[in-house]
């Protein structure tokens, strides 16, 4: 390279400070080494950056060009000397983590849209995980945190938030219709929905041995597939509450058994090992949790 990043810092200067006495006391330099890095820089492209006009230097056209250009190179710089202090401080160049499709997408959201404001270089890769998902990618050690209903062996999990269950079907659902509390034959003799473990493992989760049986990919499927009458589940409140207070889904009336609880654990993968970035954002999970009244963390 003919030119060095301090040339064209000097360049930055004299134009943003309006002149090479002001650009010197801006950089804590004479005003010769100002000089003197300009004429390098020009010797360096052959090419003229400054030209008089009076008793004022201002940019040639190709000097106007050459100061964008600059202006984006040193900013540039600049961002890279950060990214490498926090990684220098054990920041992450990527993070992932999988999260149990019941808790609620818009806190992680949330949650992430503030870590990336603080580390906007970090990537962060987000997996969507039903039933033994989670725990099975922290098995596997292909996330370096997780939202879990289940804490794996050989790992520890701090106590999350409890999620409230809630057994419901569209308000057409003949199951409405019977005027009475529902007993479990009830259930058995209707569609019961059921969301597919996306573990290897396949569990198998509230299913009530119904012989009319839908198995779906996603909980957003089922929320849409109960929507239209087809059958019934056990809701996460932390989904359905929408679906809920518009009238969409209405909880059954069953004598027993009508609300479930699945406690979510927050598990790092290389526990007290875990690096600062990994640590950070468990703690920004662990604390956006606790500030939300809508649904009750743990105690």
């Amino acid at each position: 390279m003919q030119v060095t990043l301090e040339q064209w810092q000097a360049l930055l200067a004299v134009v943003d400070a309006g002149g090479y006495a002001k650009a010197a006391e801006q950089l804590g330099k004479s005003q010769s080494a100002v000089s003197y890095a300009i004429q390098r820089l020009e010797s360096g492209l052959s090419i003229r950056v400054f030209k008089l006009e009076g008793r004022r230097a201002t940019l040639t056209d190709s000097g106007e060009a050459l100061y964008r250009h600059a202006r984006r190179l040193v900013e540039q710089a600049q961002q890279t000397e950060e990214l490498a202090r926090q990684f220098g401080q054990g920041y992450d160049p990527q993070i992932s983590l999988a999260m149990d499709t019941i808790f609620p997408r818009e806190w992680m959201l949330d949650i992430l849209a503030a870590y990336t404001e603080e580390h906007p270089h970090t990537r962060i890769e987000l997996l969507e995980t039903v039933l033994s998902g989670s725990d099975e990618a922290v098995l596997k050690r292909q996330v370096d945190l997780s939202i879990s209903g289940r804490v794996p062996p050989g790992f520890l999990g701090e106590a999350l938030m409890s999620i409230r269950f809630i057994a419901c079907a569209h308000p057409d659902h003949p199951l409405h219709h019977l005027g009475r509390e529902l007993t479990l034959d009830d259930l058995k003799s209707h569609r019961q929905l059921v969301v597919r473990d996306s573990g290897s493992r396949s569990v198998d989760s509230g299913w009530l041995g119904a012989e009319q049986r839908w198995t779906l990919s996603d909980l957003d499927l089922s929320l849409m597939t109960a929507q239209r009458g087809i059958g019934y589940a056990w809701y996460p409140e932390t989904r359905a509450h929408a679906l809920l207070d518009s009238g969409q889904l209405k909880p059954l009336p069953l004598s027993s058994g009508g609300e479930r609880w699945v406690e979510l654990y927050l598990i790092l993968t290389e526990g007290e090992l875990a690096r600062p970035g990994v640590k950070q954002l468990a703690q920004m999970i662990k604390d956006h949790a606790n500030s939300q009244q809508e649904f009750k963390p743990v105690e």
